[in-house]
């Protein structure tokens, strides 16, 4: 058995599927849904950590349908995102449908814990830091940066991390600048163009833990 990682499938939509280069969001989905198939296998396990959709409730049964449909024998797991109806952020009423991402995934959860190369990972829609606005959206909603490893989707960015943002700190009356890790890695649609296998992960985080 293999587990697998991705986000932001955005079925169905059609802003993003122009983005990628479709000109449909039927091209997109079943080349999309093409690659989910054939880079898993039956008896994987595979982790979408949020935005199935861009919400609705035609477009979520729709993408639901699909998958069920594609990814028959395969443990599926979601971690919403906030354009899916079963993470609050989105819907006060979440509650309500979490039952209908049940007849597809194995579970749903807004965050969970993993063990990758000795490493806690922790798996959330959203980065501790980062976002594809001016400003982080959701802060209520994200994981505090505690030095943990995290694994999200969210941005759209192409960058795959781990990431480094530059601080600036005052040496007499000279700035210092230094670099700051955060310990997470992007494993979205936008960078990988496929799901991310925990083998690759792990590669990532020995490389950095060993510098």
């Amino acid at each position: 058995m293999s587990v697998w990682f991705t986000s932001d499938p955005h079925f169905g939509h059609q802003k993003i599927a122009t983005e990628r280069g479709f000109q449909s969001t039927e091209e997109h989905d079943e080349y999309l849904l093409g690659a989910l198939v054939d880079q898993t296998h039956v008896g994987d396990q595979v982790w979408i950590l949020g935005d199935l959709t861009i919400g609705g409730r035609a477009a979520e049964d729709r993408a639901l349908a699909i998958l069920s449909a594609a990814m028959g024998g395969r443990s599926l797991h979601l971690i919403p995102g906030n354009h899916d109806s079963c993470h609050p952020m989105t819907n006060r009423n979440s509650h309500n449908r979490t039952k209908a991402f049940y007849e597809v995934f194995d579970s749903v959860q807004l965050f969970a814990r993993r063990r990758i190369a000795g490493e806690t990972v922790l798996l959330s829609h959203f980065p501790y830091v980062g976002d594809h606005t001016a400003e982080d959206r959701g802060v209520q909603f994200r994981l505090r940066d505690e030095g943990a490893w995290l694994l999200h989707g969210h941005t759209h960015s192409q960058e795959r991390g781990p990431e480094r943002t530059e601080t600036h700190v005052w040496g007499g009356a000279e700035p210092l600048s230094t670099s700051t890790a955060h310990r997470q890695i992007h494993v979205g649609w936008d960078a990988w163009g496929q799901p991310v296998e925990l083998e690759e992960i792990a590669r990532i985080i020995e490389g950095v833990t060993t510098e």
